[in-house]
C-alpha cells in the first residue's frame, strides 16, 4: 500500500512541476521570440508607459526628441507592429468618457488630472496602443521612469488646460521651468 501511495505523490508532483515548468517556459517564448534587436526597441518603448487600468505608451510626436534619443521613431514603431506588440495609428487615439477628474500613474506614482468640463471629457494617447501580447510582454520588463518623459507629458497636458496635481516634479530643475505647469503636494 505504502508503494502505491508513493507512486501516486511522485505522480502528482511531476505533474505540479511540469505545469509549473510548462508555464514559464511559455512566458520565456514570449520574450525569446523577439530578436535582441527588437526587445530592445520594445524595452525602449516601456519607459513611456502610463498606467490606467491599462498600461498606456503616451508616444504623442514620433519626431521628437524625448522619443528619438531613446530609439523609438516611426519605423521602430513600425517594427513593433509587424511583431505584433503595438498597434501604431498615425491620426492617434483618444480615451473617452472621462468625469472632473481621472488618475494616471507613472513609474508607480500618481498624476492626477483635472478636465475643465464636468463630464464627457477626453485624453488624447498618442499613436500607440500595445496589442494583448505586448501588454503580457511589457509586464515582464522593469524599466526605471524617465524624468524628461515625465515632465515633457505634464507640461504637454498643462497646455492643454488640463489642472495637476503630482509628487513627480523635480524639484532640483530650475524654478521657472515647471511651477506653472502642476502643484506639488508633500
Amino acid at each position: 500500500m505504502s508503494n502505491l501511495w508513493t507512486t501516486f505523490v511522485q505522480f502528482v508532483v511531476s505533474k505540479v512541476a511540469h505545469s509549473e515548468k510548462t508555464h514559464l517556459q511559455d512566458d520565456l517564448f514570449e520574450q525569446s521570440d523577439l530578436s535582441a534587436e527588437d526587445g530592445l526597441i520594445f524595452k525602449a518603448l516601456c519607459q513611456f508607459v502610463w498606467i490606467q487600468g491599462d498600461l498606456l505608451p503616451l508616444i504623442f510626436d514620433v519626431e521628437n526628441e524625448i522619443y528619438t534619443k531613446q530609439g523609438i521613431t516611426r519605423s521602430t514603431l513600425k517594427r513593433l507592429e509587424e511583431i505584433d506588440l503595438v498597434v501604431f495609428e498615425s491620426d492617434g487615439f483618444i480615451k473617452k468618457g472621462y468625469g472632473k477628474h481621472t488618475r494616471l500613474f507613472y513609474d508607480g506614482k500618481p498624476t492626477k488630472i483635472g478636465f475643465q468640463r464636468n463630464a464627457d471629457n477626453y485624453l488624447d494617447l498618442g499613436h500607440v496602443l500595445l496589442t494583448e501580447r505586448g501588454k503580457k510582454l511589457a509586464l515582464n520588463f522593469k524599466v526605471p521612469g524617465n524624468q524628461q518623459f515625465y515632465e515633457y507629458v505634464i507640461t504637454r497636458w498643462f497646455q492643454q488646460g488640463l489642472v495637476l496635481s503630482s509628487i513627480q516634479v523635480d524639484r532640483n530643475r530650475a524654478a521657472n521651468s515647471l511651477n506653472y505647469t502642476c502643484s506639488i503636494k508633500e
